[in-house]
């Protein structure tokens, strides 16, 4: 990847019951096939990672045929939030709904 693209991301946090519906979603629009292998991947990546420690996050890249994004995750030690960062991108746009995205899933949803 470009180092230009490794410059444009946007990060948050989730809560992590969100991680799925949020890799979904970002896959959705990378034009990338989220499956359950592919979560199962993340969530086993997820189980030892640490947010305060950058060397101890977790990144996967969803391939899609739009757009290659990297999407780094870490656990909150000792909460329910997923730090995020994704980048891979130039477009403002994705880089927008990704943004958007990790706003609507740090909300928690009461059904």
């Amino acid at each position: 990847m470009a180092e230009s693209d490794r410059e444009r991301a946007v990060g948050g946090w989730i809560w992590n019951e969100n991680v799925q519906p949020f890799l979904t979603l970002l896959a959705q629009y990378a034009g990338y096939d989220f499956d359950e292998t592919d979560w199962q991947t993340v969530e086993l990546g997820l189980e030892v990672t640490d947010d305060e420690h950058p060397d101890r996050w977790y990144s996967y890249t969803l391939f899609g045929s739009a757009h290659h994004l990297e999407v780094h995750l870490a656990n909150a030690v000792g909460g329910a939030e997923v730090s995020v960062r994704v980048a891979g991108t130039s477009d403002p746009e994705l880089l927008l709904r990704a943004d958007t995205l990790m706003s609507a899933f740090a909300t928690r949803f009461v059904a």
